[in-house]
C-alpha cells in the first residue's frame, strides 16, 4: 500500500502565530503516528516561519515511523539533515522566501550539483528523493544523479482533476511510468486531497509514498486529525 506521510508544517505555523507551544508540534507528530500515519514530513525553511530546527531534532527522537525532511539544499540544510539522519531527505528547488513549493528541479541542468548531494546523503545512509515536475525527461535526469526516488509535484494534477479527472491522470502517466521503468521509487505530493488521492494511486499503484500537509490539516479542522488520517488512508 502507498504510505501516508503527514506534513505538519501548518501545525507549526499555527503555533508560531501566537508564540508559546500551542498546538504542541511534537505531540501532534506523535498523535499522527498513533492514528496510523506511516510517516512524518517537515519542511524547515531558513526563516523558521513554521517548522524550527529544534522541532526537527525533537521529532526525530520521539517518533517511530519514517521521518522525511524536505527543503532546499543550502549548507545549513545539508548539515541539519546529516545531523538528524532521517529515513529520507526530499530536495526541493525552493527560494528562501518562497511561499510554497510550486515547481520541480531541472535535473538535467543541475545534474552535477544534485549528484554531489546524493553522494553526501548516501554516505550518511539517508534515502534521497528529488522533487520534480511530471516530465519524463526530469525523471530520467533524476535517475542519472543516483537518487533513490522522485516526488512528482502534483499541483497541476490537483488543479485539473475537478474539471477532467481522466486528463489529469494521463498528464502524469509518462513520468510515473518512466520512474517505474528506471527502477526509481515514486513519491507524490502537493494539493492532494480526499477526492483526488484515490484515483491517483489507483492509476499508479507503484507510488511508494504521498506527503500531504495543507489540505490534510485543513480537513482536520472539520473532521479531527484521527478521522482525517483514517479517511486519507482509506483512499490508499
Amino acid at each position: 500500500m502507498t504510505q501516508l506521510s503527514v506534513n505538519i508544517n501548518k501545525v507549526a505555523t499555527l503555533r508560531n502565530a501566537r508564540g508559546g507551544n500551542t498546538p504542541d508540534v511534537l505531540q501532534f507528530a506523535k498523535d499522527c503516528e498513533s492514528f496510523g500515519a506511516q510517516g512524518i514530513t517537515v519542511h524547515p525553511r531558513p526563516d523558521e516561519r513554521h517548522i524550527r530546527r529544534s522541532d526537527v531534532y525533537a521529532i526525530k527522537q520521539h517518533i517511530g515511523v519514517e521521518f522525511n525532511i524536505e527543503g532546499y539544499p543550502s549548507a545549513d540544510f545539508v548539515r541539519l539533515v546529516c545531523e538528524v539522519h532521517p529515513a529520507q531527505v526530499t530536495l526541493v528547488p525552493d527560494a528562501p522566501d518562497q511561499l510554497t513549493s510550486n515547481h520541480g528541479w531541472d535535473t538535467i541542468h543541475n545534474e552535477l550539483m544534485l549528484s554531489k548531494l546524493v553522494e553526501t546523503f548516501h554516505a550518511e545512509g539517508i534515502r534521497v528523493s528529488l522533487f520534480v515536475d511530471a516530465d519524463p525527461r526530469m525523471v530520467e535526469g533524476a535517475a542519472k544523479t543516483g537518487a533513490d526516488r522522485v516526488e512528482l509535484y502534483t499541483g497541476p494534477y490537483a488543479e485539473l482533476f475537478p474539471k477532467d479527472p481522466a486528463a489529469a491522470i494521463e498528464m502524469y502517466r509518462p513520468a510515473a511510468e518512466k520512474a517505474k521503468e528506471l527502477g526509481l521509487g515514486l513519491n507524490a505530493g502537493h494539493d492532494l486531497s480526499i477526492p483526488n488521492l484515490g484515483p491517483l494511486v489507483k492509476a499508479f499503484p507503484w507510488i511508494d509514498e504521498v506527503s500531504i500537509g495543507h489540505q490534510l490539516i485543513a480537513d482536520a479542522l472539520y473532521l479531527g486529525i484521527k478521522e482525517t488520517i483514517k479517511q486519507y488512508k482509506a483512499q490508499l
